[in-house]
């Protein structure tokens, strides 16, 4: 895979927030505003997150906060963006070196990195790449749409996904494979779901038969390779 080509497919996520860091100062701000955001999520969930706290782990006056994003909700989309954006890069770190066959062979790769990154990345349980949980009472924000405007999450990122590997799924109509990412996406974020909630480290079975339920799926309407 050529640098371009890798380039292309793992092109970065741009958020919503007010501005995006520049300098090497405020990228660096930028980057601890994320990370005490994630360190709080695991500590109070996301309904007891506030702008303040995040400001306050991160040793930024409030006012620096809110030059990059204008509240929390933009907090989130944005942290959820960075996640999606390390998720993509370190899946393409893994396809191109263990050259998977097919369907079968991509799908044991994301899910084993997704699991990876539930397990060691701060916040990630709490923000994958949308909130996990149900939305705080009384929000008007979507928490379907953290990362983009018009898209729901999950198709957000079976694009992002078909553009990665979509050369691995043998089939010619773009269409028909975002759609068949989509709810193999949702059928995998069920499970999973269900895989961590009792064990912080995630069942081993249940990740199993999320591996099997999606090669299944994916074979059955995209053909083996």
């Amino acid at each position: 895979m050529s640098a371009d080509t890798r380039s292309h497919r793992t092109a970065g996520w741009t958020g919503p927030g007010r501005r995006q860091p520049v300098q090497q100062r405020s990228q660096e701000r930028y980057g601890r505003i994320l990370d005490a955001c994630a360190a709080l999520l695991d500590e109070a969930g996301p309904a007891a997150l506030t702008t303040k706290e995040v400001a306050q782990r991160a040793q930024v006056p409030i006012g620096t906060l809110y030059q990059f994003f204008a509240g929390k909700e933009d907090l989130l989309a944005a942290l959820a963006g960075r996640n999606l954006d390390r998720y993509l890069h370190r899946l393409d770190d893994r396809l191109r070196a263990g050259a998977p066959s097919g369907p079968a062979g991509f799908t044991d790769l994301a899910v084993d990195e997704f699991v990876a990154m539930k397990r060691t990345v701060p916040g990630f349980g709490q923000v994958d790449f949308g909130l996990s949980g149900p939305a705080a009472p009384g929000r008007v924000h979507d928490d379907r749409h953290l990362l983009d405007a018009e898209l729901d999450n999950n198709t957000a990122v079976a694009l992002r996904l078909q553009a990665l590997g979509g050369d691995l799924f043998g089939t010619t109509d773009p269409g028909a494979l975002t759609l068949a990412l989509r709810v193999a996406l949702e059928a995998a974020d069920a499970v999973l779901k269900l895989a961590f909630r009792g064990d912080r480290d995630g069942d081993p079975a249940m990740i199993t038969e999320c591996k099997r339920l999606v090669r299944c799926y994916l074979a059955d309407l995209l053909g083996p390779r």
